[in-house]
């Protein structure tokens, strides 16, 4: 039971020394400010990445059909 107890001592002791994405003096929408705008960026690069993906996979795909269509 004190092994158990010294973990869960530990890790309040680690959660206490992260940096939470938020600004606990903030109230309301404002204290996730950074969460907010993290999301967002991850969001836009997730969409360009997928046009990306989208542009190739069609432009291979039709190169390769018109290569099988010239044999």
């Amino acid at each position: 039971m004190s092994r158990i107890r010294q973990y869960l001592n530990e890790v309040l002791l680690e959660m206490k020394k992260a940096t939470w994405p938020w600004d606990p003096k903030e109230k309301g929408f404002a204290k996730y400010k950074e969460l907010n705008d993290s999301t967002i960026v991850v969001f836009i690069a997730m969409l360009l990445m997928g046009a990306f993906v989208s542009f190739f996979d069609t432009a291979l795909r039709m190169f390769f059909e018109a290569a099988s269509k010239s044999l």
